[in-house]
């Protein structure tokens, strides 16, 4: 990632497999998104089946990744959708599922997850479920993915945070007025260059995914969506930035024991965003393509990552470095090289636990609706 010049697709990568490192094993606070995530999406559902169906239905979820989380949305929709036809007295429709995420997502362990994924699906919901054909479609949803107007259902989970590349501002290393010293990502005492840089990006990337995906939805098609955002207009506050600082100061600390360069650290930045709720509702009028049928802000707990257990600090910080590391260790090693991750993290831990600050970690769940 020398010079940031490598856009997201190439660099990130979920840990795969199911190891302790793995992100399969460590995505507990995505679980509880996508809990709190049910009831919008259940209302879409509800909707979309008061129209006229097709008799085959395509859905797409956007940025699947691999692991527990990743068919429970696809699971719940088709249900609903399945038992609410047949209430209507219509005939069950069939599914066509198209699972998409970058070419480096673990794949693999999706698709050999789905002979018991398909078996169970009838067993919840009879014999007559189905039938639903999934495919994997690796690709950035920044871009085009499916044809013109084949989709009726689009989902995405904690994914468009995620920018496509760190922002094309702070590439270039000799413009002294945009390196975040010591920082990864976006603090208190970020200059104001690199707050707008990030917001400039994150706009290019919605617009761009908001366009891509009106050429793609059927009028009358639903997307919701859910991933990290703000509920203030300030743009470094604890429960956006907290994490990011713990991380920065790790690395910090690795530049002092002369682990890592200086310059190396001050030109590494995250492709990542949280945007302000009320930029996004303005975005989303700007673009045009779609009406914003809901939008609410949901909170998951300070150790939501715990996975509902109650442990002290130190195993709350054990677990949220997990966490950290299982999404963020193929662009780290891809900067720095994979020799600093055991000390990066271990210093994380540390810095984390002799803390006491607590935030709620909060995110937008936004449900859409393509205009005719």
């Amino acid at each position: 990632m020398e010079g940031q010049s490598m856009g997201t697709g190439q660099i990130l990568s979920m840990n795969g497999g199911c190891g302790e490192e793995s992100y399969a094993e460590n995505s507990k606070i995505q679980t509880t998104y996508l809990s709190r995530t049910m009831p919008v999406l259940h209302t879409a559902l509800l909707d979309f089946c008061t129209k006229k169906l097709p008799a085959t239905i395509t859905i797409a979820d956007l940025g699947c990744s691999s692991g527990p989380n990743t068919l429970l949305a696809i699971s719940e929709s088709m249900s609903i959708i399945h038992n609410t036809c047949r209430q209507l007295g219509r005939s069950p429709p069939q599914f066509c599922v198209f699972l998409n995420d970058l070419p480096s997502n673990d794949f693999n362990t999706v698709f050999n997850s789905l002979p018991k994924f398909q078996k169970r699906m009838r067993e919840e919901n009879g014999q007559d479920f189905g039938p639903c054909y999934i495919t994997g479609v690796p690709g950035s949803f920044y871009g085009r993915l499916f044809p013109a107007k084949s989709l009726h259902f689009v989902q995405s989970s904690s994914s468009l945070h995620w920018l496509s590349q760190v922002p094309v501002e702070l590439s270039d290393p000799s413009n002294k007025a945009l390196v975040n010293k010591g920082k990864i990502y976006i603090s208190r005492t970020s200059p104001p260059g690199i707050v707008e840089a990030y917001s400039n990006q994150f706009r290019r990337d919605f617009s761009s995914f908001l366009e891509s995906r009106s050429e793609e939805i059927a009028p009358g098609g639903h997307m919701v969506l859910t991933y990290r955002g703000r509920r203030t207009t300030d743009p470094s506050p604890d429960e956006s930035c907290l994490l990011w600082d713990y991380l920065g100061l790790a690395f910090q600390d690795l530049v002092s024991q002369g682990l890592i360069e200086e310059e190396k650290l001050d030109s590494y930045n995250t492709p990542y965003y949280e945007p302000y709720v009320e930029d996004v509702r303005a975005e989303i009028e700007r673009e045009g393509s779609f009406t914003l049928h809901r939008l609410e802000i949901i909170a998951a707990p300070w150790d939501g990552v715990n996975g509902g257990h109650k442990y002290d600090r130190r195993k709350t910080a054990e677990m949220m470095a997990k966490a950290i590391r299982a999404v963020n260790e193929s662009m780290i090693t891809s900067h720095f090289g994979g020799q600093i991750l055991d000390s990066l993290f271990e210093r994380f831990i540390d810095i984390m636990a002799r803390d006491t600050k607590e935030v709620e970690h909060p995110s937008l769940v936004l449900s859409l609706i393509r205009k005719s």
